[in-house]
């Protein structure tokens, strides 16, 4: 079976790392290849199995119907960053009989714009299988696109399980978090509830447009000593040994990588409940859940792990046990690897119409 693995991110985030999990995980069996518009995305994807032919496509349907064409796969699996995003891809899919399309959405959002909301429910609806990163990113989706309860189903992203540094001893409690310095992930939530925090230092590996904001943010809470930004780098999972306490204070998410990873590091995992973190977080058992933008519950959920180190223990101990039954890398290619030999295998059946339930 040929596969080819679309991407049409220009950058590197969670979707991007997600779908190079999911090749370096996928079956050997299996003829894949790594498509989209942006050279260093797919080049990067792609690195994850060395040797893995690589295609960089035009921004047109014309362009795309070429490729496709020309690497004549049995299934387009396309990984979205947006759901209106990778239409011509899509198009120029479903103009061709024999292919089938796997439609991946990383983050259930909503177009405001009409015609564009129209386009991007026809291409869905159109999707030999529609799937979302949870269960509750999956309604959404139907909700937001009219697509019909119970026709976009959900696999969560997974990661590789893989050694960490030993950790160090350490006098005050690191609660640290991977991710980018913007306003989705709102770290400067989590630097307001540190500020009300003694004994607790903050530790945010990641880069982007936010950090003069966070920086300036905590030298006005009087955070100074308490809060570091190192930066991104290629082993930023590597700092998750110097954490005591993940946490990821989200205004909005898919299904969030980094804590995939901290749950697989053992780590007690603090996050608001947005996306598919509840799906991966639960309340009391694998972490603590916080509302979005609650400066005051998430510092008590701070100030509770910073006082009972059994309560850390264990909600890291069940962090990891949750990941490894069905979070890691391994159980997501194969959730895939059985999606595409079902549209293989069954006719297509192109759909106009949202499908009547079952009775």
């Amino acid at each position: 079976m040929r596969v080819l693995l679309y991407t049409d991110g220009l950058g590197r985030g969670g979707a991007e790392i997600s779908l190079g999990n999911l090749l370096a995980a996928a079956p050997d069996t299996l003829d894949l290849a790594v498509a989209g518009p942006g050279a260093e995305v797919v080049e990067w994807v792609a690195a994850r199995r060395p040797g893995t032919p690589t295609h960089v496509v035009g921004a047109g349907f014309r362009d795309h119907l070429r490729l496709l064409r020309a690497v004549r796969p049995d299934v387009l699996h396309a990984n979205l960053s947006v759901p209106w995003a990778g239409a011509p891809a899509l198009t120029a899919a479903h103009a061709l009989p024999g292919l089938r399309t796997v439609v991946v959405q990383q983050l259930p959002l909503r177009t405001t714009a009409l015609p564009e909301w129209a386009r991007t429910r026809a291409l869905l609806l159109r999707a030999d299988a529609h799937v979302a990163v949870g269960e509750g990113s999956a309604r959404r989706m139907e909700d937001f696109y009219a697509l019909g309860r119970g026709s976009v189903r959900s696999v969560p992203n997974g990661v590789p399980d893989v050694e960490l540094p030993a950790r160090a001893p350490r006098e005050r409690l690191v609660v640290g978090s991977l991710g980018r310095l913007d306003g989705q992930k709102a770290y400067d939530v989590l630097l307001r509830a540190a500020a009300r925090v003694e004994g607790v230092d903050v530790e945010v590996v990641g880069e982007g447009a936010e950090r003069e904001r966070l920086e300036a943010l905590a030298g006005e809470l009087g955070l100074q000593g308490r809060v570091r930004l190192p930066g991104w780098s290629e082993r930023s999972r590597d700092a998750l040994a110097g954490f005591d306490v993940f946490c990821l204070p989200s205004r909005a998410e898919g299904f969030p990588l980094s804590i995939v990873e901290a749950m697989l590091a053992g780590l007690p995992v603090v996050a608001t409940a947005v996306g598919g973190v509840p799906e991966a977080v639960l309340d009391g058992r694998t972490g603590l859940v916080v509302p979005r933008d609650d400066v005051d519950a998430l510092a008590g959920a701070l100030r509770a792990l910073r006082d009972d180190v059994g309560l850390r223990d264990r909600l890291g101990k069940a962090g990891r046990e949750r990941a490894l039954a069905g979070l890691t890398a391994d159980a997501m290619a194969a959730a895939y690897s059985a999606i595409w030999s079902d549209v293989v295998a069954r006719p297509r059946a192109p759909r106009l119409r949202v499908p009547r339930p079952k009775p």
